[in-house]
């Protein structure tokens, strides 16, 4: 028997058509063809496409923080600062999908935040998600010990406000993006603001650095600011605006503390006020620094600006003697005093306060153009320059559509408005012979030239006259301060309610200290005292003693108060002048 091949067997004969067998052979070689073109893609033209995709799985840009700018006081003392924080990030395209329910929990956890808002910031399509900011370091560490893939953490800062509620009104604060929202961390934000770094590093499969690879970007930190508060001044401001609004059931008060010599603001107090470290709370009427952004009528406050007019121009003198009687009529409503008087001296105009003296001088003495031209010249009805955000300019109409009626009731502070600061600092011509002295809130150490709007003779007149109010037969003896002579003003003014005034008042005290060489002006409203009394020389008046005796002592300013002093024994006596301040104000105390 002829044996057959294996390849010639016909039971391996191919039963299938031809053309099948071509076919298959086809496709068999498109495939192949196909993946030779693919591998020469990822290897060739397409390689960068997939080099980065693999970069993003590993490689991550981080920021590099920087440090805003400190805030200092006129010491040095820090009152804003940055202290170290983290923040934590989802990188949404390696959390895993199906991450179990016992992490999500702990995550949420400590987070503080819900499980569903936690589900949702995993779920967003962003690349990376701040699923939290300036969190504590400690607690960033117990998230990173969950070991989830793909939740990393970040360096950043967070800012730390040392004083609290006393500076909140000065400083202001930040946003959790580091910017400035309030105070003068809005008003200084182009030179405080931090910018940024930012680095390139190799990240594992849970979002953990394992190495640097380039810093992209340096970071910058922010410039310092010092101001010209004084953090004890401060304090102290504040801590008696807040005791005198308790305990007179206002609804606010504030205060704000001058020096003299250099125009630099020492205090600029507000109650109710508000903790900028606690983000919860920045909202709200406490946010308002009402020395600066609220204005009213400044009431009897005004008096000693309108007798200066006339003082200047010679029409009166301090012992010029007046007919005052029991009311005064300009318009169809008759200008009143809180006392019947019969004859009052200008001085003693200013001593009790008399409106129909002071309307009288106004109106027999002086012309609108007159008043408005040194109204504005002091500083009202302009917004003061001191870069505050929301510092207010106040309204002093146009003399040419006063009607007499208002003539007379501007001279003595209604139909004028104006804030806390701008009385302030309109009171600094009497303590400069005369100069208004710009003011800043920077430090400012040199002394500064101010403009004259008065002689120097009316000025230091004024300011007999203002001493004569906190003296026995004033309206403000409550204003004296142990140790030293001090002036200035009580107002108590009707508070407008729509167009008319309603039965709250606001209670003013504006003032300076010490008499014989002033070097502070201090000025303090209590809005809507209830409490009693509402008068500024009862409810206003005793801020300005605390203030005035406490910073006075606080600027080594000796005492110049004779009456004081000549009241020692002789030992005594001897003890005041050789010591230093603070035994000096212990003595007489005694």
């Amino acid at each position: 028997m002829r044996p057959v091949g294996f390849s010639t067997t016909p039971n391996l004969v191919l039963r299938l058509p031809m053309w099948r067998s071509r076919l298959m052979l086809f496709l068999l070689f498109f495939v192949f063809m196909m993946l030779l073109l693919r591998a020469f893609w990822i290897q060739g033209p397409g390689n960068a496409f997939y080099e980065a995709k693999g970069v993003r799985g590993t490689q991550r840009e981080l920021e590099l923080p920087a440090s805003r700018g400190k805030i200092l006081d006129r010491n040095g003392q820090v009152i804003a600062t940055s202290l170290e924080a983290k923040s934590i990030i989802a990188y949404n395209d390696t959390v895993p999908d199906d991450l179990a329910a016992d992490k999500v929990h702990k995550l949420a956890s400590l987070l503080q935040i819900s499980e569903a808002e936690l589900r949702k910031k995993l779920k967003e399509e962003r690349k990376q998600v701040f699923l939290k900011r300036q969190v504590e370091p400690a607690v960033a560490q117990q998230i990173m010990q969950l070991e989830i893939p793909g939740i990393g953490l970040n360096n950043e800062y967070k800012r730390f406000y040392p004083e609290g509620e006393a500076m909140a009104h000065v400083v202001g604060f930040t946003n959790v993006n580091d910017k400035g929202q309030e105070g003068m961390e809005l008003s200084r934000e182009k030179d405080l603001a931090a910018h940024p770094g930012q680095r390139r590093v190799v990240v594992d499969r849970l979002g953990r650095v394992v190495e640097d690879i380039a810093i992209e970007q340096l970071p910058q930190n922010g410039k310092d600011l010092q101001l010209s508060i004084d953090s004890k001044i401060q304090f102290l401001a504040y801590n008696a605006v807040k005791s005198a609004v308790e305990q007179h059931h206002a609804k606010a008060g504030g205060a704000v503390v001058l020096d003299t010599q250099t125009g630099e603001i020492l205090a600029l107090a507000n109650y109710p006020s508000y903790n900028p470290n606690d983000r919860r709370n920045l909202s709200g009427e406490q946010l308002r620094n009402r020395v600066l952004t609220d204005t009213f009528e400044p009431g009897s406050t005004m008096k000693p600006l309108t007798i200066s007019i006339a003082l200047e121009k010679g029409s009166v003198a301090p012992n010029t003697n007046m007919v005052i009687g029991a009311k005064y009529l300009v318009g169809p409503k008759p200008i009143t005093d809180t006392h019947p008087y019969g004859n009052l001296t200008v001085a003693q105009v200013i001593q009790k306060s008399s409106n129909i003296g002071t309307a009288k001088i106004a109106m027999n003495n002086l012309s609108p153009e007159e008043m408005w031209d040194f109204y504005t010249a002091v500083g009202l009805g302009q917004s003061p320059k001191i870069g505050f955000p929301g510092a207010v300019a106040g309204t002093v109409h146009p003399y040419k559509k006063w009607m007499p009626t208002d003539q007379a009731r501007i001279a003595f502070g209604y139909g004028i408005s104006a804030s806390l600061f701008q009385v302030a600092r309109a009171y600094t011509i009497f303590a400069r012979d005369g100069e208004l002295v710009p003011l800043t809130i920077e430090r400012s150490p040199d002394p500064k030239p101010g403009t004259r709007v008065l002689s120097a003779k009316t000025a230091i007149e004024m300011r007999e006259m203002l001493e004569t109010v906190t003296e026995p037969g004033g309206t403000a003896v409550k204003a004296q301060a142990e140790g030293y002579r001090v002036g200035g003003k009580t107002g108590t003014a009707h508070k407008l309610v729509g167009k008319g005034y309603g039965n709250s008042y606001r209670a003013y005290f504006a003032g300076l200290a010490p008499i014989s060489a002033p070097r502070i002006v201090v000025a303090v409203m209590i809005d809507e005292p209830t409490g009693g009394s509402h008068y500024g020389g009862d409810v206003a008046a005793p801020v300005f003693s605390t203030i005035v005796g406490e910073t006075l002592r606080t600027l080594n300013v000796l005492p110049d108060n004779k009456v004081k002093q000549m009241a020692l024994d002789d030992k005594g006596s001897t003890e005041v002048r050789t010591a230093n301040v603070q035994t000096q104000h212990a003595v007489l105390k005694r």
